[in-house]
Protein backbone atom coordinates (compact mmCIF):
# COMPACT_ATOMS: atom_id res chain seq x y z
CA UNK A 1 0.00 0.00 0.00
CA UNK A 2 1.21 3.02 -0.78
CA UNK A 3 0.48 6.93 0.00
CA UNK A 4 -1.60 8.90 -2.85
CA UNK A 5 -2.54 12.60 -2.50
CA UNK A 6 -5.25 13.75 -4.13
CA UNK A 7 -4.75 17.44 -4.45
CA UNK A 8 -8.27 19.11 -5.36
CA UNK A 9 -12.09 17.37 -5.01
CA UNK A 10 -12.88 14.62 -8.06
CA UNK A 11 -15.90 13.60 -9.28
CA UNK A 12 -17.81 10.44 -7.42
CA UNK A 13 -15.34 7.59 -8.63
CA UNK A 14 -13.21 9.33 -10.03
CA UNK A 15 -10.56 7.86 -7.49
CA UNK A 16 -11.85 4.05 -7.79
CA UNK A 17 -8.66 2.71 -9.33
CA UNK A 18 -6.61 4.13 -5.99
CA UNK A 19 -8.90 2.39 -3.61
CA UNK A 20 -9.23 -0.90 -6.03
CA UNK A 21 -5.85 -1.06 -5.28
CA UNK A 22 -5.55 -0.69 -1.50
CA UNK A 23 -3.92 2.73 -1.46
CA UNK A 24 -4.36 5.41 0.98
CA UNK A 25 -5.48 8.33 -0.45
CA UNK A 26 -4.74 11.94 1.58
CA UNK A 27 -6.50 14.99 0.41
CA UNK A 28 -8.14 17.21 -0.78
CA UNK A 29 -8.98 20.36 2.26
CA UNK A 30 -12.71 20.21 2.94
CA UNK A 31 -13.16 23.28 1.31
CA UNK A 32 -12.08 22.04 -1.73
CA UNK A 33 -9.41 24.78 -2.01
CA UNK A 34 -6.21 24.74 -4.22
CA UNK A 35 -3.11 23.27 -2.26
CA UNK A 36 -0.33 26.47 -1.75
CA UNK A 37 3.34 26.16 -2.70
CA UNK A 38 3.99 25.02 0.38
CA UNK A 39 1.58 22.32 0.88
CA UNK A 40 2.45 21.21 -2.24
CA UNK A 41 5.90 20.42 -1.23
CA UNK A 42 5.12 18.84 1.76
CA UNK A 43 2.43 16.75 -0.36
CA UNK A 44 5.52 15.72 -2.58
CA UNK A 45 7.70 15.22 0.05
CA UNK A 46 5.38 12.85 2.07
CA UNK A 47 4.01 10.78 -0.68
CA UNK A 48 4.35 8.13 -3.52
CA UNK A 49 1.97 9.44 -5.64
CA UNK A 50 0.25 13.11 -6.29
CA UNK A 51 -3.09 13.48 -8.57
CA UNK A 52 -3.15 16.89 -9.55
CA UNK A 53 -5.21 18.83 -11.67
CA UNK A 54 -3.85 21.58 -14.54
CA UNK A 55 -4.69 24.71 -11.74
CA UNK A 56 -1.70 22.84 -9.53
CA UNK A 57 1.75 23.85 -10.61
CA UNK A 58 3.67 21.14 -9.95
CA UNK A 59 7.31 23.17 -10.78
CA UNK A 60 11.33 21.62 -10.01
CA UNK A 61 10.84 23.24 -6.32
CA UNK A 62 7.65 20.41 -5.67
CA UNK A 63 9.68 17.55 -7.49
CA UNK A 64 13.05 18.32 -5.84
CA UNK A 65 10.81 18.39 -2.45
CA UNK A 66 9.23 15.06 -3.57
CA UNK A 67 12.66 13.73 -4.38
CA UNK A 68 14.67 14.71 -1.09
CA UNK A 69 11.64 13.17 0.80
CA UNK A 70 12.53 9.94 -0.88
CA UNK A 71 9.06 8.96 -1.60
CA UNK A 72 7.65 10.62 -4.71
CA UNK A 73 7.73 8.64 -8.10
CA UNK A 74 4.71 9.57 -9.92
CA UNK A 75 2.47 12.68 -10.80
CA UNK A 76 -0.99 12.19 -12.29
CA UNK A 77 -2.36 15.37 -13.88
CA UNK A 78 -6.44 14.83 -14.74
CA UNK A 79 -6.12 16.67 -17.55
CA UNK A 80 -4.19 16.27 -21.24
CA UNK A 81 -2.25 19.48 -21.30
CA UNK A 82 0.55 19.31 -18.71
CA UNK A 83 2.06 22.89 -19.33
CA UNK A 84 1.59 23.24 -15.41
CA UNK A 85 4.34 20.27 -14.71
CA UNK A 86 8.21 20.69 -15.23
CA UNK A 87 8.53 17.32 -16.87
CA UNK A 88 11.95 18.04 -17.37
CA UNK A 89 12.97 18.16 -14.33
CA UNK A 90 10.77 15.13 -13.72
CA UNK A 91 12.29 13.20 -16.02
CA UNK A 92 15.92 14.64 -14.44
CA UNK A 93 14.78 13.14 -10.79
CA UNK A 94 13.30 9.85 -12.73
CA UNK A 95 9.17 10.82 -11.18
CA UNK A 96 6.94 9.56 -14.04
CA UNK A 97 4.01 11.85 -15.05
CA UNK A 98 1.00 10.61 -16.45
CA UNK A 99 -1.51 12.80 -18.07
CA UNK A 100 -5.28 11.92 -19.87
CA UNK A 101 -5.41 11.82 -23.32
CA UNK A 102 -8.00 10.54 -25.45
CA UNK A 103 -10.66 10.59 -23.42
CA UNK A 104 -11.80 14.07 -23.44
CA UNK A 105 -11.33 14.46 -27.72
CA UNK A 106 -15.26 14.31 -28.33
CA UNK A 107 -16.33 16.37 -25.58
CA UNK A 108 -14.02 18.78 -25.99
CA UNK A 109 -14.67 18.75 -29.73
CA UNK A 110 -18.09 19.50 -29.04
CA UNK A 111 -17.27 22.64 -27.15
CA UNK A 112 -15.22 23.44 -29.94
CA UNK A 113 -18.25 23.09 -32.29
CA UNK A 114 -20.73 25.06 -29.80
CA UNK A 115 -18.06 28.11 -29.81
CA UNK A 116 -18.20 28.25 -33.46
CA UNK A 117 -21.56 28.16 -34.09
CA UNK A 118 -22.25 30.83 -30.90
CA UNK A 119 -19.31 33.02 -32.23
CA UNK A 120 -19.92 32.88 -36.20
CA UNK A 121 -24.14 33.55 -36.01
CA UNK A 122 -23.16 36.01 -32.71
CA UNK A 123 -25.69 34.34 -31.02
CA UNK A 124 -24.22 35.39 -27.40
CA UNK A 125 -25.18 39.48 -28.58
CA UNK A 126 -28.54 38.14 -29.88
CA UNK A 127 -29.42 36.76 -26.49
CA UNK A 128 -27.89 40.00 -24.68
CA UNK A 129 -30.41 41.83 -26.59
CA UNK A 130 -33.33 39.40 -25.72
CA UNK A 131 -32.18 39.22 -21.96
CA UNK A 132 -31.72 43.38 -21.59
CA UNK A 133 -35.13 44.47 -23.62
CA UNK A 134 -33.21 45.77 -26.74
CA UNK A 135 -34.69 43.24 -29.07
CA UNK A 136 -37.97 45.29 -30.66
CA UNK A 137 -39.19 42.11 -32.78
CA UNK A 138 -38.31 39.74 -36.14
CA UNK A 139 -36.44 42.41 -38.64
CA UNK A 140 -34.93 41.45 -41.66
CA UNK A 141 -31.58 43.09 -41.20
CA UNK A 142 -30.87 42.45 -37.61
CA UNK A 143 -28.70 39.87 -35.77
CA UNK A 144 -27.42 39.07 -39.07
CA UNK A 145 -24.07 36.87 -38.91
CA UNK A 146 -22.14 34.43 -40.84
CA UNK A 147 -22.87 30.82 -42.20
CA UNK A 148 -20.77 28.14 -40.42
CA UNK A 149 -22.39 25.63 -43.17
CA UNK A 150 -20.01 25.73 -46.44
CA UNK A 151 -17.47 27.54 -44.66
CA UNK A 152 -13.22 26.90 -44.41
CA UNK A 153 -12.57 25.78 -41.30
CA UNK A 154 -8.58 26.04 -40.76
CA UNK A 155 -6.95 23.99 -38.24
CA UNK A 156 -4.09 25.00 -36.21
CA UNK A 157 -2.31 21.77 -35.14
CA UNK A 158 -4.33 18.28 -36.05
CA UNK A 159 -4.16 15.97 -33.08
CA UNK A 160 -7.10 13.80 -31.76
CA UNK A 161 -9.02 17.17 -30.86
CA UNK A 162 -8.96 18.78 -33.72
CA UNK A 163 -9.57 15.63 -35.73
CA UNK A 164 -12.71 14.93 -34.23
CA UNK A 165 -13.28 18.82 -34.63
CA UNK A 166 -12.87 17.77 -38.39
CA UNK A 167 -15.15 15.24 -38.11
CA UNK A 168 -17.84 17.42 -36.75
CA UNK A 169 -17.78 19.71 -39.08
CA UNK A 170 -17.96 17.33 -42.24
CA UNK A 171 -21.14 17.20 -41.25
CA UNK A 172 -21.38 21.25 -42.14
CA UNK A 173 -20.14 20.61 -45.09
CA UNK A 174 -17.18 22.69 -44.84
CA UNK A 175 -14.13 23.01 -46.03
CA UNK A 176 -11.40 21.66 -43.62
CA UNK A 177 -7.64 22.65 -43.50
CA UNK A 178 -5.21 22.03 -40.87
CA UNK A 179 -1.44 23.32 -40.11
CA UNK A 180 1.08 21.36 -38.03
CA UNK A 181 4.81 21.52 -37.73
CA UNK A 182 5.14 18.06 -39.61
CA UNK A 183 3.23 17.29 -42.76
CA UNK A 184 0.52 14.43 -41.92
CA UNK A 185 0.00 13.65 -45.54
CA UNK A 186 -3.51 14.32 -45.30
CA UNK A 187 -5.79 15.59 -47.02
CA UNK A 188 -6.27 19.62 -46.24
CA UNK A 189 -2.59 19.69 -44.98
CA UNK A 190 -1.20 23.22 -45.48
CA UNK A 191 2.32 23.71 -45.24
CA UNK A 192 2.38 27.43 -43.61
CA UNK A 193 0.23 29.17 -41.02
CA UNK A 194 0.13 32.08 -42.65
CA UNK A 195 -1.38 30.11 -45.35
CA UNK A 196 -3.93 28.39 -43.50
CA UNK A 197 -4.77 31.50 -42.00
CA UNK A 198 -5.58 33.73 -45.09
CA UNK A 199 -7.58 31.25 -46.28
CA UNK A 200 -9.98 30.37 -43.59
CA UNK A 201 -13.04 31.39 -42.44
CA UNK A 202 -13.02 30.09 -38.87
CA UNK A 203 -9.71 28.75 -37.53
CA UNK A 204 -9.28 26.68 -34.37
CA UNK A 205 -6.56 26.45 -32.11
CA UNK A 206 -5.09 22.95 -30.96
CA UNK A 207 -2.16 23.30 -30.07
CA UNK A 208 -0.05 22.53 -26.66
CA UNK A 209 1.14 25.57 -24.69
CA UNK A 210 4.98 25.53 -25.26
CA UNK A 211 7.48 28.59 -25.78
CA UNK A 212 7.04 28.43 -29.01
CA UNK A 213 3.47 28.64 -29.11
CA UNK A 214 2.68 31.31 -27.04
CA UNK A 215 1.34 34.39 -28.58
CA UNK A 216 1.56 32.58 -31.94
CA UNK A 217 -1.39 34.35 -32.81
CA UNK A 218 -0.85 37.66 -32.63
CA UNK A 219 -1.32 41.04 -34.33
CA UNK A 220 0.74 39.84 -37.36
CA UNK A 221 -1.18 36.79 -37.48
CA UNK A 222 -4.51 38.05 -36.71
CA UNK A 223 -3.92 40.94 -39.77
CA UNK A 224 -4.00 37.59 -42.04
CA UNK A 225 -7.20 36.83 -41.60
CA UNK A 226 -10.27 37.56 -43.48
CA UNK A 227 -12.55 40.27 -42.22
CA UNK A 228 -15.29 37.92 -42.02
CA UNK A 229 -13.18 35.07 -40.21
CA UNK A 230 -13.85 33.67 -36.42
CA UNK A 231 -11.08 32.60 -34.48
CA UNK A 232 -11.86 29.97 -31.38
CA UNK A 233 -9.77 28.75 -28.98
CA UNK A 234 -10.20 25.36 -26.55
CA UNK A 235 -6.45 24.92 -26.43
CA UNK A 236 -4.68 27.19 -23.90
CA UNK A 237 -5.27 31.25 -23.37
CA UNK A 238 -1.33 32.32 -23.52
CA UNK A 239 -1.85 30.58 -27.20
CA UNK A 240 -3.07 34.26 -28.11
CA UNK A 241 -2.30 37.55 -27.35
CA UNK A 242 -5.67 38.75 -26.13
CA UNK A 243 -4.58 42.63 -26.50
CA UNK A 244 -4.43 41.92 -30.09
CA UNK A 245 -7.39 40.08 -30.27
CA UNK A 246 -9.37 42.77 -28.86
CA UNK A 247 -7.50 45.11 -31.22
CA UNK A 248 -8.52 43.15 -33.93
CA UNK A 249 -12.20 42.90 -33.10
CA UNK A 250 -12.39 46.86 -32.45
CA UNK A 251 -10.62 47.65 -35.41
CA UNK A 252 -12.76 44.90 -37.49
CA UNK A 253 -9.91 42.87 -38.48
CA UNK A 254 -11.54 39.94 -38.05
CA UNK A 255 -15.45 39.50 -37.40
CA UNK A 256 -15.63 37.15 -34.14
CA UNK A 257 -14.11 34.91 -31.82
CA UNK A 258 -14.98 32.18 -29.07
CA UNK A 259 -12.68 31.77 -25.87
CA UNK A 260 -12.48 28.71 -23.60
CA UNK A 261 -9.66 29.18 -22.15
CA UNK A 262 -7.49 32.67 -21.10
CA UNK A 263 -4.21 33.68 -20.42
CA UNK A 264 -3.83 33.98 -16.26
CA UNK A 265 -7.14 32.49 -15.71
CA UNK A 266 -9.30 32.77 -13.59
CA UNK A 267 -8.13 36.22 -13.78
CA UNK A 268 -9.39 37.69 -17.01
CA UNK A 269 -8.30 40.34 -19.25
CA UNK A 270 -10.82 43.01 -18.56
CA UNK A 271 -10.93 44.20 -22.21
CA UNK A 272 -12.25 40.89 -23.23
CA UNK A 273 -15.35 41.91 -21.66
CA UNK A 274 -16.18 44.63 -23.33
CA UNK A 275 -14.75 43.81 -26.78
CA UNK A 276 -16.90 43.23 -29.80
CA UNK A 277 -18.46 39.80 -31.34
CA UNK A 278 -17.10 37.73 -28.62
CA UNK A 279 -18.41 34.66 -27.15
CA UNK A 280 -16.37 33.48 -23.93
CA UNK A 281 -16.87 30.64 -21.78
CA UNK A 282 -14.94 29.53 -18.54
CA UNK A 283 -12.83 26.89 -19.47
CA UNK A 284 -15.51 24.03 -19.38
CA UNK A 285 -14.05 22.16 -22.82
CA UNK A 286 -13.88 18.98 -21.01
CA UNK A 287 -17.33 19.63 -18.28
CA UNK A 288 -18.81 16.89 -18.65
CA UNK A 289 -19.57 14.21 -15.49
CA UNK A 290 -18.06 11.02 -17.72
CA UNK A 291 -15.43 12.92 -19.05
CA UNK A 292 -14.19 14.72 -16.10
CA UNK A 293 -15.20 10.85 -14.07
CA UNK A 294 -13.19 9.19 -16.98
CA UNK A 295 -10.27 11.49 -16.40
CA UNK A 296 -9.97 11.56 -13.28
CA UNK A 297 -9.62 7.62 -13.24
CA UNK A 298 -6.77 7.82 -15.43
CA UNK A 299 -4.79 9.65 -13.88
CA UNK A 300 -5.83 7.53 -10.60
CA UNK A 301 -5.14 4.31 -12.61
CA UNK A 302 -1.54 5.54 -14.32
CA UNK A 303 -0.33 6.48 -10.55
CA UNK A 304 -1.61 2.85 -9.67
CA UNK A 305 0.09 1.53 -12.62
CA UNK A 306 3.43 3.36 -11.56
CA UNK A 307 3.37 2.29 -8.17
CA UNK A 308 3.16 -1.11 -9.06
CA UNK A 309 6.13 -1.13 -11.48
CA UNK A 310 3.68 -1.22 -14.71
CA UNK A 311 4.15 1.70 -17.46
CA UNK A 312 1.26 2.89 -17.71
CA UNK A 313 -0.30 3.85 -21.30
CA UNK A 314 -0.92 7.45 -20.75
CA UNK A 315 3.15 7.81 -18.79
CA UNK A 316 4.85 10.97 -20.43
Amino acid sequence: MALVHVTRRLTDGGTDPLIAAGHEIVGPHLDDSPLTAAELNEAAANSDGLVCLLTDRIDAEVLSAGAAGGRLRVVGTAAVGYDNIDVTTARKLGIAICNTPGVLDATTADLALLLILAATRTSTLAEDDLRHGRWTGWGFNTHLARDVNGATLGLIGYGRIAQAVAARAAGFDMEILHTSRNDTGLPGFVPTLAELLGRSDIVSVHVPLTESTRHLIGAAELALMKPTAVLINTARGPVIDEDALVDALEAGTIFSAGLDVFDGEPSLNPRLLTAPRITLLPHIGSATIATRTRMAQLACQGVCDVLAGRTPPNQL
